[in-house]
């Protein structure tokens, strides 16, 4: 069976996404987070945001980020306390942004704007660069860099919520065959559960000869 593995690098790439258990990013008509947030995920998400993260995202990511950042900075947002401080904190982050549309200089600060093939991008980022990579968002360019092997960590944090009618944003359609390898697991105010792993793709089912 053939498989691909992250390349050996100085930095380290990991795709981080929240979902509903049946496998959405996001739901109509729902809040933020689903509205589970609690003190000790908000508390967890507080400490990550103090580390040495770059963001990779997409063009329709950079769109929607960038304006509720901005429209959160304002007075009378409609954003709780909470996500306002979580979309304001995003102007501060380095984030680097794949686009053939977009256009530099990008407005929302220390945005860095990459007109090139994106899986050669980050392969290169992840040879030449130190510190730790980590997506915002855009499924598609998770999909890409997971695909071409490139990812080290693959983290989730599980929302208790099926949004079987309103679900949006379909996570795993188009992915290849991945095994993954848990690292850490906890739970979250007693209902979100965040599991960690080392993906693997996969050419074939386990156990099957290669293509």
């Amino acid at each position: 069976m053939g498989e691909q593995t992250a390349e050996t690098s100085s930095a380290t790439l990991m795709i981080d996404l929240i979902i509903s258990l049946d496998g959405y990013a996001s739901a109509e008509g729902w809040p933020g987070w689903w509205g589970l947030e609690g003190p000790e995920y908000l508390a967890w998400l507080e400490k990550e945001g103090e580390k040495d993260y770059t963001f990779l995202l997409g063009a329709n990511t950079y769109r929607l980020m960038s304006s509720m950042s901005e429209e959160a900075a304002a007075e009378g947002s409609g954003f709780s306390e909470n996500e306002g401080a979580s979309l304001t904190g995003l102007a501060a982050v380095p984030k680097i942004v794949f686009s053939s549309t977009l256009q530099a200089p990008l407005t929302w600060p220390n945005s860095e704007l990459v007109t090139g093939d994106a899986v050669e991008a980050v392969r290169e980022m992840k040879r030449t660069r130190t510190g730790s990579l980590s997506t915002l968002g855009s499924l598609s360019l998770c999909r890409s860099l997971l695909t071409a092997g490139l990812v080290d960590r693959f983290r989730l944090v599980i929302f208790p919520v099926i949004t079987g009618r309103t679900g949006q944003e379909r996570i795993y359609d188009g992915y290849p065959d991945v095994s993954l390898e848990m690292v850490d697991s906890r739970i979250f105010d007693g209902r979100l559960q965040l599991l960690e792993y080392i993906p693997t793709v996969l050419s074939g089912p386990p156990g099957s000869s290669p293509a």
